[in-house]
C-alpha cells in the first residue's frame, strides 16, 4: 500500500494534472455542442477528455506522449475513454475525427529546458510558446473530417494573433469561444474550422 502510495505520487509530478486552462477548455468544448469521435491531444491526467465523455454523446480518445500521463488517464477515465500513446495526431487516419481538442504546452522556456522531464514537456512550447503548437496546427488538418473542428486553447504569451496567423495559413478561421484573464496571461479557446 505505501509502495502504490510512492509510486502514485511519482507519477503525478509528471503529469499534468487539471488547472485554470483545462477546466476552462473543459467548459468551453462541452458548451460548444462537440460531437462524433473527439481526440484529445496531450491529455495529461485525462481530466479533459473525462469532462467531455462524461458531458456529450461522443467517443473519445485522448492521446499523450508521457506514458506517465497515459497510466494516469487510463485509470482516471470509467466513461469508455480509450487512452493511446501518440505525438500530436501522427496515428490517426486521414479524414477520421470530428474534433480535436488540445491544450498544448504553452510557457516560453529555452528550448533545452523545456525537455529535461515529463512535466517541462508538459508546459513549455520552446522560444515563442509555439514550438508544440505550429507543427500541431500544420497535420490537424489531415485528420479531420470535412465539417470536422479543432478546440485549441491558447496563452497570451505564446500570441494569439501569430496562432491564428498560423492556424489561417493552413487553411482555417478562428473564433474565440472563451477568454479569461489571469494576473499574467489571458486564456483563450479558440475553435479552428475549415
Amino acid at each position: 500500500m505505501v509502495k502504490d502510495l510512492a509510486e502514485r505520487r511519482g507519477i503525478e509530478t509528471e503529469v499534468y494534472q487539471p488547472a485554470e486552462d483545462s477546466h476552462l477548455l473543459a467548459e468551453a468544448v462541452v458548451a460548444d455542442g462537440v460531437s462524433g469521435t473527439v481526440v484529445e491531444v496531450g491529455t495529461g491526467s485525462g481530466y479533459v477528455a473525462e469532462r467531455i465523455a462524461a458531458e456529450t454523446d461522443t467517443r473519445v480518445v485522448a492521446t499523450d506522449l508521457n506514458p506517465h500521463a497515459c497510466e494516469q488517464a487510463h485509470e482516471r477515465t470509467d466513461h469508455g475513454v480509450e487512452v493511446v500513446r501518440a505525438d500530436l495526431v501522427e496515428p490517426f487516419r486521414d479524414g477520421s475525427l470530428d474534433a480535436v481538442v488540445f491544450n498544448p504546452p504553452y510557457l516560453p522556456a529555452d528550448d533545452a529546458a523545456a525537455r529535461n522531464d515529463w512535466m517541462e514537456v508538459a508546459l513549455t512550447g520552446g522560444e515563442d510558446g509555439r514550438a508544440v503548437i505550429d507543427p500541431f496546427l500544420d497535420d490537424v488538418g489531415r485528420v479531420l473530417a470535412p465539417d470536422g473542428v479543432v478546440y485549441l486553447l491558447v496563452s497570451s504569451l505564446t500570441g494569439v494573433d501569430e496562432v491564428v496567423d498560423r492556424a489561417a495559413a493552413n487553411g482555417f478561421s478562428a473564433v474565440a469561444l472563451h477568454d479569461e484573464s489571469f494576473p499574467f496571461e489571458t486564456l483563450t479557446v479558440l475553435k479552428l474550422l475549415r
